[in-house]
C-alpha cells in the first residue's frame, strides 16, 4: 500500500502517524488533513508531513483513514465523496478505514460511491505508545488482500485482531474502555498501599511495575500457547494466577477478599454497561 491519508490530526490520528513513521513508512507516502491551523502547523513541523485539505489528502491515496470525531464524520465523508465524483476517482481502488467509534461500515458505504471498500477499526488509547490493540471489521466490498494491508497499518501501533462488525460493541467495552478499568485498578492498588503504610511514590512505582511485569508474563505465556497450537488460551490467566498463589499464603488471602468483594461481577457489569452504551451511541444510517 502506497499513500496513506489520515483525515483528522487529533490524538488518535497523530498516534497512527507517529507509529507509521516509527515502523519505517516514508513521510512522502503520508498526508494529513487537519482543519485547525495551530494543530496543522504542529503536525507539519513535528513530523515534516504534508498537511492539507480533506479533498486533497484523499486524492490519490490508496488508503484513507477517517480519524475525526463522530460529529464531524458526515461533513468529512460528504467532502470526500464530492471530490471523488468531481475527479472521477475510482473509489473501489481506495480503502476507507474508520477509527471513529460507533459509525458502521454501512453508513460509509451509503455515503461513498457504490462499491467503496470500508474497514472499521476499534483501536485503544495505548496506540499512542505503540502498545495498543486494534480490532478490524471488514465491510461488504473489502477483499482479503485489502484487509491484510489495513492490518499492516495498525501493526505499527500494536496488536491486531479481526472480528465481525457485530462484535465491535463488545470490543469497545473490553479493549476500548479497558485502559480506564486498568488505570482504576492501579489507582485502587496505590491507595491501598498508602493505607498499608507505603509512601504514595513507592506505592505507585510498585503497582505500575507489577502490572507491567505481570502483563509481560501473560503475553509471553500466550505466545507460547499460540506457538503450540492455541490450546489453553482461555486458561492462561488462571494458570498464571495459580502459579503465583501459594496455598494458605498472603496472595490467597488477598484473592479471597477480591472474590468476596465481587470483583468478577463488577468487571462483568462494567463491560456489559459499556457495550450497551456503545450500542446506544452507534450511527448506522444516514
Amino acid at each position: 500500500m502506497s499513500r496513506i491519508a489520515i483525515i483528522g490530526g487529533g490524538s488518535m490520528g497523530e498516534a497512527l502517524l507517529s507509529g507509521l513513521l516509527r515502523a519505517g513508512r516514508q513521510v512522502k507516502d503520508l498526508v494529513v488533513a487537519e482543519k485547525f491551523g495551530d494543530r496543522a502547523k504542529y503536525l507539519s513541523e513535528k513530523y515534516s508531513v504534508l498537511v492539507t485539505s480533506v479533498a486533497d489528502a484523499a486524492d490519490n491515496a490508496a488508503c484513507v483513514v477517517i480519524a475525526v470525531k463522530p460529529a464531524d464524520v458526515e461533513h468529512v465523508i460528504d467532502e470526500i465523496a464530492e471530490a471523488a465524483v468531481k475527479a472521477d476517482t475510482d473509489t473501489a481502488e481506495q480503502v476507507f478505514v474508520s477509527i471513529v467509534a460507533g459509525v458502521s461500515t454501512s453508513y460509509y458505504e451509503n455515503k461513498l460511491p457504490a462499491g467503496a471498500p470500508v474497514v472499521r477499526v476499534m483501536p485503544n488509547a495505548p496506540i499512542v505508545v505503540g502498545g495498543g490493540v486494534s480490532a478490524l471489521a471488514a465491510g461488504r466490498f473489502v477483499t482479503a488482500e485489502q484487509l491484510k494491508e489495513v492490518a499492516s497499518i495498525f501493526d505499527a501501533v500494536g496488536g491486531v485482531s479481526t472480528v465481525s462488525e457485530s462484535q465491535l460493541d463488545a470490543v469497545t467495552a473490553v479493549s476500548g474502555s479497558g485502559p480506564a478499568y486498568f488505570f482504576l485498578m492501579v489507582e485502587a492498588l496505590v491507595d491501598a498501599g498508602v493505607e498499608a503504610g507505603l509512601s504514595r511514590a513507592v506505592a505507585t512505582d510498585l503497582a505500575v511495575q507489577t502490572m507491567a511485569g505481570s502483563a509481560a508474563m501473560l503475553l509471553e505465556r500466550l505466545d507460547e500457547v499460540k506457538a503450540a497450537g492455541g490450546s489453553g488460551l482461555d486458561t492462561s490467566p488462571s494458570r498464571l494466577r495459580a502459579m503465583v498463589t501459594s496455598p494458605g499464603g498472603t496472595t490467597a488471602a488477598g484473592l479471597r477478599e477480591l472474590e468476596r468483594g465481587g470483583l468478577r461481577a463488577a468487571v462483568a457489569n462494567a463491560v456489559q454497561a459499556a457495550k450497551t452504551r456503545s450500542e446506544q451511541l452507534g450511527i448506522t444510517s444516514e
